[in-house]
């Protein structure tokens, strides 16, 4: 009888982790073990989340900063980049500065890492691999920017401290001591930064103090709108282990305040009032999509909510928070943008509409468009979570910054 108890234990404790190993997998995907184990460790990291939260023991986003934390690599330098970890107007920052001497003046890249506005570092392995890999490779001065994290500081702390750093980098003096060029700028981000370099781009060109103007934006798979929490790609990616529709519900209401009021009128998309119905036609899927993208869904009309919640908590109607939400005047000036969307992400509609958009009012626009990649599929560079999708989708983020940049 012992022994059949072990073998039924031995039996459930093979079904439990095969259910948190398995995942259906896209049929073109190049690693599908690899991106197996890796979603399982994220779904893992979740659910403990989750429970740890219940139970009354700890902050959702503290259990899920563990990652974050046991990730973090102290900075380098090799014989390509000199790295050190400073701080530009109290916000620290690591900067890479380019070793090898320079024919003319360098190129700048101020990156803005994601992590929902609440995790994430720039020393964290993934991204001290690709903004080291983006200073030798453009030859290029690089600030990543450690700005303030939810739920400790609530917008606009993390917008503010991302544009004080840029702000201070445009000047002219700043930029001669790094041997950069003014004209030869750009802001890059990956998802909740994707957000955030949207942002910074857009308010730049109403700052009458900034005589410096960007030559590009790179967004990568970014979040641009916290009108609609359900359009195609929030349903088709409902469940992803990386980033579930309640995950990215999370962030974003964790972003503009504790208040679960918030999270739960945007779980069920009722958190826009009624006398903000006129934004609703920057973030229409229903005419912003292209077709194959809305096969088999049907919008239907916003249903609005109390306008007690727009009232305590304006941000996330601000196009600072959401700049899917600027106006085609706002837009039209901005610089050359790369947009990467990937297909299977909550986020991918936020990152197709805002292409839409700026092409439609004649921005310079790349738009890659990754059929057979995940949300955060750019981060799965650095061994030994190296992805081939991952290494392929940043070679062409760089590969566009070096003939745009």
């Amino acid at each position: 009888a012992a022994m059949g108890a072990k073998l039924l234990c031995l039996f459930l404790t093979s079904v439990l982790v095969a259910y948190y190993i398995y995942t259906p997998m896209p049929e073109d995907c190049e690693d599908p073990w690899k991106t197996m184990l890796m979603m399982a460790t994220f779904r893992i990291v979740g659910h403990l989340g989750t429970i740890a939260e219940q139970l009354g023991l700890m902050h959702y986003m503290d259990v899920q900063m563990l990652i974050t934390s046991a990730d973090y690599v102290d900075p380098m330098s090799d014989e390509n980049v000199t790295v050190t970890d400073t701080e530009v107007n109290n916000v620290p920052v690591r900067l890479f500065v380019p070793r090898k001497e320079s024919d003319g003046l360098r190129r700048v890249v101020v990156f803005f890492h994601g992590g929902g506005w609440c995790l994430g570092n720039a020393g964290m392995k993934a991204y001290d691999h690709v903004t080291r890999w983006t200073s030798n490779r453009l030859n290029a001065v690089v600030i990543s920017v450690n700005y303030r994290l939810a739920p400790k500081y609530h917008f606009p702390a993390q917008f503010e401290d991302v544009y004080s750093v840029t702000k201070f980098f445009l000047q002219s003096k700043v930029l001669s001591q790094y041997g950069a060029d003014p004209n030869r700028v750009c802001v890059a981000g990956d998802s909740a930064g994707g957000n955030l370099a949207a942002a910074v781009a857009q308010q730049l060109l109403e700052d009458p103090e900034v005589e410096t103007k960007l030559k590009a934006q790179a967004l990568l798979y970014p979040a641009l709108q916290t009108l609609d929490l359900n359009s195609p790609s929030y349903q088709e990616n409902v469940n992803d282990p990386i980033l579930s529709k309640s995950l990215m519900v999370r962030f974003w209401s964790e972003y503009f305040t504790p208040d679960v009021s918030l999270r739960e009128a945007m779980a069920s998309n009722r958190h826009v009032p009624l006398e903000s119905s006129h934004l609703f036609q920057f973030a229409n899927w229903s005419s912003l999509l292209p077709e194959e993208m809305k096969k088999g869904h049907v919008y239907s009309s916003p249903t609005y909510g109390s306008p007690e919640l727009a009232r305590r908590y304006p941000g996330f109607l601000d196009t600072r928070a959401a700049p899917l939400l600027a106006t085609d005047a706002q837009l039209l000036r901005l610089p050359a943008t790369y947009i990467l969307t990937c297909q299977h992400d909550v986020l991918r509609d936020d990152g197709v509409m805002y292409a839409r958009r700026l092409q439609a009012v004649g921005v310079p626009l790349t738009h890659h468009h990754a059929e057979d990649a995940f949300h955060g599929a750019m981060l799965f560079t650095s061994s030994p979570v190296a992805l081939a999708v991952g290494q392929r989708l940043l070679k062409g983020y760089i590969q566009w910054l070096d003939e745009n940049l």
